[in-house]
């Protein structure tokens, strides 16, 4: 199955910048899924899951703005869940399409959950995947200690090794999967060495906004009422079992799903965990 590369003007207070997303499936299809990744990473994480469920809907992955193909910001204080749920809502009119389906991983998923709770929103069914409405500190800071180091490689293989450190959470992989998931997140500079296709300066306000509390997210995640399915790793420290139970019994349409021997976050790199995603978007 191919992709298309693509890309959307959007809009913020510094200026214009381009978003990037790959396109998977028929152009004409009305059912639309949009896949949004993770802080650091990219679209192309989802090529397996897109490739997989391209028969069944148009499938949208963006680049957030300051990752992989897209532009970066000209000021590193737009790097947030409001600019990047402008930028959705541009994509969406962009695709023409009243109502969309959305996995969200992490990051995706706070972007999907901001825009899922506002009136008349077009997200109709949701999957959030390994995040919720409270966010544990022990996570934020994890993540503090890696995002926007800009590390650099020498070669990919030094790039490969250095992914299956700090992604290790992900999970039991394939050396396939890993390679996949290292070329498609670095770019050869310059100076023939290589690095991660994202903006370093993501982290400053990451970084600025952390205060050693968690995030607590409950009112929005109220306001949500359209089906929900909840993956979780059932390692993760970003989401909590904790959380994600109680998530299942907020009220809401939420069915709850937990991958084994996976931290934060699944991948749905496997037969096993895409359909978890599939059987839940299909169902009627």
């Amino acid at each position: 199955m191919e992709y298309r590369q693509q890309t959307v003007q959007c809009v913020g207070p510094s200026g214009l910048h381009r978003m990037a997303y790959t396109e998977w499936g028929g152009r004409d299809n009305p059912r639309v899924l949009i896949c949004v990744h993770g802080l650091t990473r990219n679209g192309r994480d989802f090529d397996a899951l897109a490739a997989a469920l391209a028969g069944h809907y148009r499938v949208v992955c963006p680049d957030i703005v300051g990752r992989g193909q897209s532009s970066h910001l000209r000021d590193p204080a737009g790097y947030g869940i409001p600019q990047y749920v402008a930028d959705m809502v541009t994509l969406i009119a962009r695709l023409n399409v009243d109502s969309v389906h959305w996995l969200g991983t992490s990051m995706g998923g706070l972007i999907g959950m901001a825009l899922a709770a506002q009136e008349g929103t077009p997200i109709h069914r949701l999957v959030l995947n390994d995040v919720g409405p409270r966010i544990t500190a022990e996570s934020l800071q994890r993540i503090a200690t890696y995002v926007g180091t800009d590390p650099d490689w020498a070669n990919i293989e030094e790039a490969l090794a250095y992914v299956k450190l700090v992604s290790a959470p992900f999970g039991p992989l394939t050396e396939a999967q890993w390679l996949h998931l290292t070329e498609t997140s670095i770019r050869q500079r310059s100076d023939g060495r290589w690095a991660f296709r994202y903006d370093p300066r993501i982290a400053e306000p990451f970084k600025a906004a952390l205060d050693g509390k968690d995030i607590d997210l409950w009112p929005l995640f109220e306001r949500i009422v359209c089906p929900m399915l909840v993956v979780r790793g059932a390692e993760s420290d970003l989401l909590t079992r904790e959380t994600w139970q109680q998530m299942g019994a907020h009220g809401q349409p939420v069915k709850l799903a937990e991958i084994e021997k996976v931290g934060h976050a699944p991948m749905f790199q496997s037969e096993e965990q895409i359909a978890v995603v599939r059987d839940f978007l299909l169902s009627a």
